[in-house]
């Protein structure tokens, strides 16, 4: 079969195709068809050499950490009702609690039986593979955050996997909210949600975020850095600053002592996580409601599998907008 290796740690150019022996499934696992895989921002920080801290990998490997396809078999243990079913599921072994993200980028991928979410009818396998990072994380920031009607919310990243998310699901929850992007189309993607937008790419980005809303009581910071910092002088006395993410290639300039002194709760990567049934059990309600039209994902761009690289360059150069998928089945 086909899969998509870095072969070295660095830019988009080391991500080659290769041929492997098709995998097998063992006790507890199924192989999988891949139509489609994820691509996290967090596969390009990983290619790139970042993170090995957490996550240690070494070249060659395949990235990738979820895949949407029909399952081809099942090894020892597992029901022979999944056989043929059409799933989305999460691949890439544990060190500790946390999933490394490999497997992904191949024509067939290996998942342990308990990763399986079946995907509801009418719903495709391109929309459903959208919500199984991005979904989950959304459905967990939004109960960590709280929101009131009428609460104030500042999305960092908001044209994002993820920001494109947040924006939808925090306005129906009943909040005034400005999404932070960068660039024309995202902004246009911000209002098309009823938000109101700002370009942090601009100076004095925050100080207009403040000019519209005096202040927020909610910021979901998928940026980190610089930006995160200047998001973080916004919230008022009370807010919740939910720190989630590093495009910039850090998290926020935060320290709790300064969230402290302003009387702002922050919420770091620490905070956040489900147990994983409750995590897929998020995942079917989001995918239950996509099913029924009541969420519309964002897929901003496809690439065929040998054109990962490509994906990665898009992604390197905060050209994407919503998901970025890999289509390969």
């Amino acid at each position: 079969m086909r899969v998509v290796q870095v072969v070295e740690f660095g830019g988009p150019s080391v991500l080659r195709v290769a041929d492997v022996p098709d995998p097998e499934a063992g006790a507890g696992q199924v192989v999988i068809d891949v139509a489609v895989a994820d691509v996290l921002f967090v596969d390009t920080q990983i290619r790139a050499g970042w993170g090995r801290e957490w996550f240690p990998v070494s070249p060659p490997y395949v990235p990738g950490n979820g895949v949407a396809g029909t399952v081809a078999s099942v090894g020892s243990d597992v029901d022979e009702e999944w056989v043929g079913r059409k799933v989305v599921a999460r691949v890439g072994g544990y060190v500790g609690a946390i999933q490394v993200p490999t497997g992904g980028y191949a024509e067939r991928a290996v998942a342990d039986a308990g990763e399986l979410v079946a995907v509801p009818g009418g719903l495709g396998l391109p929309a459903a593979i959208t919500f199984l990072h991005d979904g989950a994380t959304a459905a967990d920031l939004l109960d960590h955050a709280a929101i009131a009607e009428g609460d104030r919310v500042l999305v960092n990243a908001a044209g994002g996997s993820l920001g494109s998310l947040l924006v939808p699901l925090a306005r129906a929850a009943g909040a005034r909210v400005v999404g932070a992007a960068r660039g024309e189309r995202k902004l246009a993607l911000v209002r098309s949600w009823g938000a109101e937008a700002v370009d942090y790419g601009e100076p004095g980005w925050a100080d207009r975020v403040r000019e519209i809303t005096g202040g927020v009581d909610v910021v979901f910071d998928g940026t980190g850095g610089a930006a995160g910092r200047a998001a973080f002088e916004v919230a008022v006395p009370g807010a919740r600053f939910l720190a989630y993410g590093a495009a910039s290639g850090g998290f926020a300039e935060v320290a709790p002592d300064d969230a402290a002194r302003k009387g702002v709760r922050l919420i770091g990567m620490g905070d956040l996580g489900r147990d994983p049934a409750a995590t897929r059990d998020a995942l079917r309600r989001l995918l239950d409601d996509a099913a029924e039209g009541r969420i519309t994902p964002v897929i901003g761009q496809t690439f065929p599998l040998e054109k990962a690289a490509d994906a990665h360059t898009a992604i390197d150069e905060r050209r994407t907008v919503g998901k970025t998928l890999l289509l390969v089945g």
